[in-house]
Formats: C-alpha cells, structure tokens, sequence
C-alpha cells in the first residue's frame, strides 16, 4: 500500500505550463532486498511506480528531473506541437495501479523517442519498468524490457559522457552484465564482466564495482557446472 509513503504536490507541466498533481515517494522506506541489476525490493511498496510524473492536462510524462529542469526549447516545440493540439487528458491517481505506472513508462518512453532522448534516460526508464513487471510476475513484459534497457546501456556506453549523475561507465557495464544474466545471456554477461574483472583501474577507482563483478561471475560459473 502506498499509504504514508507518498505525498502530492503541484509542479508546473514544462510543456502546457499548467500546474499539475503529481506523486512524490517518502525517502524512508524500509528496504527488503536487493537484485544484482539494482531492483531493491520494498516492504508492501514498490516506489517505482512513481518515479515517471504525467501531467493531468497534457499527457506529458517524464521523471522529476526532467519536469524541474528547463527543457531545450528546440524540445518544446516538438512536444508542444504533438501536446497541445489533441485534447488529452490524463486523469490523476494517487496511488497508482500496475496499469497506472505502465502508462506512465511507456509515455515517458514515447516521448523520449519523439525528442531523440538520451539513451541513458531510455535505458532507466526500461529498467524500471522490467521491475515493475517482475514484481508482477509477468516474465515475458520483465524479459522484453529488460533486453531494451541493455540496449539502450550500450548505445549509452557508445555515445555519452560518463558519469551521468551518480552512475559511472564501469557501474553501467555492470548492469549490463547483470541485465543479461537475467535474461539468460550468459556468454554476453560473461563477455562484460571480464571487461571490468581484467581492467586493473577498476580495483584502484570502484573496488565496489570489481567484487561485484566477481561476485557475478561466480555465480554464472556455478550454474553452468549446475
């Protein structure tokens, strides 16, 4: 339940500028475990399904960062031009449902593809949404998600500066390496993670990142022998 977890507040929609209701997670949530491509599993609550903000009036959605930060006015125009001639509207939920938080993804996705968005954001957002899946037990939308997300890492890795944010490269190659280990690509994610196991700067800059990828790789071992 999200109930004592989340609170609304009111942020001005970057495209129709309209204030709109949006949903915003608490940050003391008790934690219950994590999976090796970074799911961390709450009590009662997955925070993930708040994580992408749609506006009520327009249908614009994008995570936080996106909505409070200025969007390129070369941006605005294509969205604004696709937004605000059709009469959508959105209606808002407080607490949302699997089918809430989908539509919230694959939007945010859509217009991502519409404003040729950076492939790191692409790739969180897939992530999230395969856990969203995997939560609800539908494997076959976890699988489908999950490989766009590795994709989206790669051409990430490709293209873009590194770090984003908090996440470095070798943080990412990472994730991809667990990306397909969970979809069943073993030679892939072996592939990976002997790139960071083989790279001597890994233990000097992320020891953090090098022990999990051992970790990993050992467990990839141990179930080919299985």
């Amino acid at each position: 339940m999200a109930v004592g977890k989340t609170f609304v507040v009111e942020k001005l929609c970057p495209v129709c500028e309209q204030m709109t209701r949006v949903v915003k997670t608490r940050s003391r949530i008790a934690v219950v475990s994590r999976d090796e491509d970074a799911c961390t599993h709450y009590a009662d609550f997955n925070p993930y399904y708040y994580t992408v903000w749609v506006c009520e009036h327009c249908g614009f959605a994008a995570d936080e960062t996106t909505f409070t930060t200025k969007i390129p006015d070369r941006h605005l125009q294509i969205l604004r031009a696709i937004l605000l001639t059709k009469n959508i509207k959105i209606p808002f939920a407080e607490e949302r449902t699997l089918g809430n938080a989908e539509t919230a993804f694959l939007l945010g996705l859509k217009f991502l593809d519409i404003i040729h968005g950076k492939a790191s954001k692409k790739a969180k957002y897939a992530h999230q949404l395969a856990w969203i899946y995997r939560e609800a037990g539908d494997k076959v939308q976890e699988a489908e998600f999950m490989a766009k997300a590795a994709k989206f890492y790669e051409e990430a890795l490709a293209k873009e500066h590194f770090p984003i944010g908090a996440m470095t490269d070798n943080a990412t190659i990472y994730l991809i390496a667990a990306i397909y280990y969970r979809i069943g690509e073993r030679q892939k994610a072996t592939s990976y993670l002997s790139r960071l196991i083989s790279d001597p700067s890994v233990r000097e800059r992320e020891p953090r990142i090098l022990d999990k990828a051992r970790d990993l790789w050992s467990d990839i071992r141990a179930g080919r022998r299985k």
